[in-house]
């Protein structure tokens, strides 16, 4: 899944592709590196961001997703039913949604769905989050999900843990030793590590500033990988070339026969 943020303040590339040609064009370079997907976003969910209008979310996640859906399956990163049905609308196929509350529209418009774990709010999320054991808490949260959504009539459901959306490095870390939890409830995971800042904090320098967002590359691969390698169905990724390089290395991308099996099924979702 490659990554294809509309916004001007995301953490990682904020401003970069706010311009729809230079989205759409960008959308066209990660398809032609290896990405499956494209997921559109229009609403920076970055540590401390606040909400954005439906209005101004889908005016920027539109053009793109109608232009990128005519080439590969996009999925549009909203929280919001209004911005998600017009993206179906114009050519989404899949609803990403952090806020694992829009099953019910998934099932309505006929649309796959990844259900997120996410404590708190974006605005807050990063406020002290606590767990006694995020990876039962956060598995059975998306259990509960993904069954609620079956249950709604969603055909396509994914999970994905929620990385750095409210967990500490620490809980970070611990999701991805734990994936195999997650992978054995039998729900296609999703696993995004990409850039994140607890790569930056494994990363800093001998002051202790992290790594700065563009030199987190060797961190956001490796995570990658690992996840592949323990189960991961999809790997949501800003640098598409550098991952699909590193997963057919490792002889955990397209020659991994679960991964290959999941992308197959996308196919027959789409």
């Amino acid at each position: 899944m490659g990554i294809v943020n509309v916004t001007p303040d995301s953490f990682s590339d904020g401003g970069l592709f706010c311009d729809p040609r230079q989205a759409v064009a960008h959308g066209r370079r990660l398809i032609a590196e290896g990405a499956d997907l494209i997921d559109v976003g229009g609403e920076s969910t970055r540590p401390g961001a606040e909400p954005e209008s439906p209005t101004v979310e889908a005016e920027r996640v539109l053009p793109v997703i109608e232009a990128l859906s005519r080439d590969v399956r996009v999925s549009v990163d909203t929280t919001k039913a209004e911005v998600a049905n017009l993206a179906v609308d114009a050519g989404a196929t899949l609803i990403n949604d952090v806020s694992a509350s829009l099953h019910q529209v998934a099932a309505s418009r006929g649309v796959g769905w990844v259900a997120m774990h996410m404590q708190g709010e974006p605005r807050t999320m990063q406020d002290r989050p606590t767990y006694d054991d995020v990876v039962i808490e956060v598995r059975n949260f998306l259990t509960d999900k993904a069954e609620a959504a079956r249950g709604a009539g969603v055909g396509e459901v994914w999970i994905d843990p929620g990385i750095g959306f409210g967990k500490t490095a620490a809980h970070n870390w611990a999701l991805l030793n734990g994936l195999a939890d997650l992978v054995a409830t039998g729900w296609p995971l999703v696993v995004g590590t990409s850039r994140k800042a607890f790569l930056g904090a494994l990363f800093a320098d001998a002051d202790g500033v992290p790594a700065a967002v563009e030199d987190r590359l060797e961190g956001s691969v490796t995570t990658a990988v690992m996840a592949a390698a323990d189960g991961a169905s999809m790997v949501r990724v800003h640098d598409v070339g550098a991952t699909v390089a590193a997963l057919e290395a490792a002889g955990a991308g397209r020659s991994n026969e679960r991964f290959s099996q999941h992308i197959r099924e996308m196919d027959q979702w789409q």
